[in-house]
């Protein structure tokens, strides 16, 4: 027969054993470099996403206001949004429409940097060149 002291130490001990603690330590050290970057790349996508959005903003609402009141035909072709909204850069290209010449191409292009790297939108609209006769 055995003692009480051999029965207690026959017996399995709720825990870990040090094999299965390295294994999951080698998957975990495996595993969150992975993590990690995909992490950083959804970041980026979102800043991005979220700065490209401001931007089209910013160009719908300038090349609104230019078109009220005919006022591109006399505006400055390039400036910035101000104080509110620093790192825009905003730039106007007016060209003669080849279709129709009473039309003009009017190409508002909206500059800005995400993470160090240079983007741009750009929005085209047409525009009046001669009011048509009534």
């Amino acid at each position: 027969m055995k003692s009480a002291r051999t029965r207690r130490f026959n017996r399995r001990r709720p825990g870990f054993t040090l094999v299965e603690v390295l294994a999951a330590m080698t998957f975990l050290g495996l595993l969150l470099p992975v993590i990690l970057s995909a992490l950083l790349l959804a970041n980026r996508t979102s800043v991005l996403a979220d700065r490209s959005g401001l931007a089209a903003q910013l160009a719908e609402n300038r090349l609104g206001e230019l078109l009220l009141a005919d006022a591109w035909a006399a505006a400055e072709s390039r400036g910035d949004f101000g104080a509110d909204w620093p790192g825009y850069r905003w730039e106007l290209t007016k060209t003669a429409w080849i279709t129709d010449p009473t039309m003009t191409e009017l190409t508002l292009r909206v500059s800005f940097e995400v993470q160090g790297a240079a983007r741009q939108i750009q929005l085209t609209t047409l525009a009046a060149t001669a009011t048509p006769p009534l």
